[in-house]
């Protein structure tokens, strides 16, 4: 089981709500950044002790998506509350993946109903021009419970923006690879160029704007 021991340190400090935010989705060659946000409280320790289930909670990339999914529905239903911020492709292109990652870890944030007395954040800087109180942790998904919480959250969340272009633009296999660029999505790119959906500043992507 990954640590409380973050999460722990704060309650005993006088804090009751911590924050963890993580993303999905900084690196794909299309779709959206999702930042999400899972909130525990001093209760929180005894409801993940009491399930097996969510003691199984880590940094999502380590778990298969099928349990993913199952983890993500009880998320949702354990704890007291998170939020989502999405930034779309357009949005990447328009201000650069990292300012567009801080935008969504913002507005997932802004979603929760109440403010979080800290926000812990997966890597190295805080969300710029925040008021809140914060702390960047390296690695944090690995590290911290509510932070690997909210790794799920975003990529369960982002998987299924994906799923849903997927849809749209079947050509490109975005049910596989979720906009990342794998050998079956450069393969499409240079088949049919660049969707609506593709962010135009990334290369291979890029390239086909300078013609």
């Amino acid at each position: 089981m990954l640590n409380l021991n973050k999460e722990k340190s704060l309650f005993s400090s006088g804090f009751s709500m911590v924050a963890g935010v993580d993303e999905a989705g900084r690196g794909p060659l299309a779709g959206p950044v999702v930042a999400a946000v899972v909130v525990l409280t001093p209760e929180s320790e005894k409801i993940i002790l009491a399930s097996e289930e969510l003691q199984k909670i880590k940094d999502s990339k380590l778990i298969p998506a099928k349990k993913r999914e199952e983890l993500f529905e009880l998320i949702k239903t354990s704890f007291p509350e998170i939020g989502v911020g999405i930034c779309d492709h357009e949005t990447i292109d328009r201000v650069n993946i990292l300012q567009a990652t801080f935008l969504a870890m913002k507005m997932a944030v802004t979603n929760l109903k109440n403010k979080p007395d800290i926000v812990l954040i997966d890597g190295k800087f805080p969300i710029p021009n925040s008021s809140l109180r914060q702390e960047a942790i390296i690695d944090g998904d690995a590290l911290v419970f509510s932070i690997a919480a909210a790794s799920i959250v975003a990529k369960v969340t982002r998987d299924r923006i994906m799923d849903e272009l997927h849809e749209k633009y079947p050509q490109y296999g975005f049910n596989n690879h979720r906009g990342y660029g794998t050998k079956e999505h450069m393969e499409a790119l240079k088949k049919y160029g660049p969707c609506p959906v593709h962010r135009k500043t990334f290369k291979p992507v890029s390239n086909f704007f300078k013609k």
